[in-house]
């Protein structure tokens, strides 16, 4: 079944039919961008809610170190990726559906007008013929009346008896005549006639339908185009379905990675001060007679306790700011159990930089060999800036360290003893024998022995000590090992001067 056989009369029908789908496609493509519309604005939103509530700055940094606040920022930056998601489906939307139809929608409305004009020219023309058919029959009727006219007026004019010779022929003339004129028109109208029949049967039968079909293949692109802008607006959703349910993963991942326990623990690790508790309270008698006292320094006053209460009211303002202890190079401001730990990661941190050195040094120690084997690859000599640099910094790293280290052990040492052997000499005095023995045995600390050189060697290279714990020396120069190389590539020389200090082991040869 087609348009242009079942539907051949209802030019109507299917110009109102199609102009109706193409308005479908119109108001389709509107629901689209207001749908995308709406998208944006929820993507915006979410990403607004998910910027309110993400914690910036240095304590809430800290706070993130518990898995319950870290949970609450995982679940944030999952919605804001969420958000992200409902922008592309926006996105794809606007292109995948409005622009494609938009433009077949424009191609479509220029094709269905050109079949139209079409359609309208062809039932002009066939008017215009149909108009000629009439012309053609009213003068063969006009003509043909007229010769019956004259043949009857010529049959009157023969019997009437009265009449001319003369007079009967020209009426037979006349009759003749017009019957000959009636005949051509007899002929055109039976042309005109067949030539409309002709123009009709094609009209009905070819032009009309070939029209009509044309224009249900339209309609049917157009629908079959519209259905897969519906099956688009599925699919455009479905297609980021897999990120979003990575994104919602990621926030029961989150819930479960909450551990009360850590926290509680992460508590406890940044917050002991390592404090001791408060000792008992010492009983002090007043019931005691009083003696007479000379002066006023014999008089027992009563001892003063310092507070040291686990409850303490919050600071406000720049009155707190004002009275915060500076931060000390050693960490001495914080608790011991804090000042442990920080000493304890800026070891750690230094170990990294000077491991990082370290291999600087060997890398460079390994291209001075290939330059010397080869010296088409490069100057030997061009390395000594990056040499220099490099001893320097391990020499700086390498004070650094041992400063920190020396902190870290004090830091690390037995509190609980040291604090126990106070409080059990807080109000004792020195026996005679020990506090005699004292400045003997400070005496004899300060004994130091001179300790021999281990080897000689010479200096190949000039070496600018800059750095704490290093030594400058000059090519050439002749120099007391005191210690050798301990592995990190440095090793302890004595110049002849008496200076003393760290150089790099590569520098000098035994």
């Amino acid at each position: 079944m087609d348009w242009g056989t079942d539907l051949w009369d209802q030019y109507d029908v299917i110009d109102k039919h199609t102009q109706s789908g193409l308005d479908l496609v119109e108001r389709y493509v509107k629901f689209v961008k207001e749908r995308t519309e709406i998208e944006q604005g929820y993507a915006k939103q979410l990403r607004n809610l998910s910027r309110k509530y993400l914690k910036r700055g240095t304590k809430e940094e800290q706070e993130c170190r518990f898995t319950n606040h870290q949970a609450f920022q995982d679940v944030l930056n999952e919605l804001n990726d969420y958000a992200g998601q409902r922008e592309l489906i926006a996105e794809n939307m606007i292109t995948g559906i409005c622009v494609e139809l938009t433009k077949y929608l424009r191609d479509l409305k220029e094709e269905r007008k050109t079949y139209l004009a079409d359609a309208r020219k062809a039932q002009q023309n066939l008017e215009i013929s149909f108009k000629q058919l009439e012309n053609t029959k009213k003068r063969f009727a006009k003509e043909w009346g007229e010769a019956e006219k004259a043949i009857q007026q010529a049959e009157r004019t023969e019997n009437d008896i009265t009449a001319t010779k003369a007079e009967v022929d020209k009426m037979k003339t006349l009759a003749h005549g017009r019957t000959h004129t009636a005949e051509e028109s007899r002929n055109d109208y039976a042309a005109q006639l067949q030539k409309y029949n002709k123009e009709q049967n094609a009209f009905y039968y070819s032009e009309i339908p070939q029209l009509f079909n044309k224009l249900q293949d339209l309609d049917e692109r157009r629908i079959l185009s519209l259905a897969k802008g519906y099956i688009q607006f599925a699919h455009t959703e479905t297609a980021v379905l897999p990120i979003i349910t990575k994104c919602l993963d990621g926030i029961s991942t989150a819930g479960k990675n909450v551990d009360a326990k850590q926290d509680s623990i992460r508590l406890i690790e940044q917050n002991k001060s390592g404090f001791d508790r408060p000792a008992d309270v010492e009983y002090e008698d007043y019931s005691q007679a009083i003696k007479p006292a000379t002066s006023e320094n014999n008089i027992n006053h009563p001892k003063v306790r310092t507070k040291l209460w686990p409850f303490t009211k919050k600071a406000k303002g720049t009155h707190f700011q004002k009275h915060m202890l500076p931060a000390a190079e050693d960490f001495s401001h914080l608790p011991p159990e804090q000042r442990r730990k920080k000493l304890q990661s800026k070891v750690d941190e230094i170990n990294k930089e000077l491991q990082k050195e370290q291999d600087q040094s060997d890398a460079l120690v390994k291209m001075k060999g290939v330059y010397e084997q080869s010296p088409q690859m490069g100057d030997p000599a061009s390395l000594e800036p990056q040499f220099q640099q490099t001893a320097q910094n391990i020499a700086r790293l390498r004070g650094e360290l041992r400063k920190y280290e020396s902190w870290l052990a004090e830091a690390s040492g037995d509190d609980s003893t040291n604090t126990a052997v106070n409080n059990n000499n807080k109000h004792r005095s020195l026996p005679a024998d020990l506090s005699q023995n004292i400045y003997s045995e400070f005496d004899d600390d300060f004994e130091e022995d001179i300790e021999p050189p281990i080897g000689q060697a010479t200096a190949l290279y000039t070496f600018e000590g800059a750095s704490e714990g290093t030594v400058s020396i000059t090519e050439g120069e002749q120099l007391s090992v005191m210690e050798r190389d301990k592995g990190d590539g440095w090793m302890r020389v004595q110049r002849a001067n008496g200076d003393e200090g760290y150089i790099p082991s590569s520098y000098v040869q035994f």
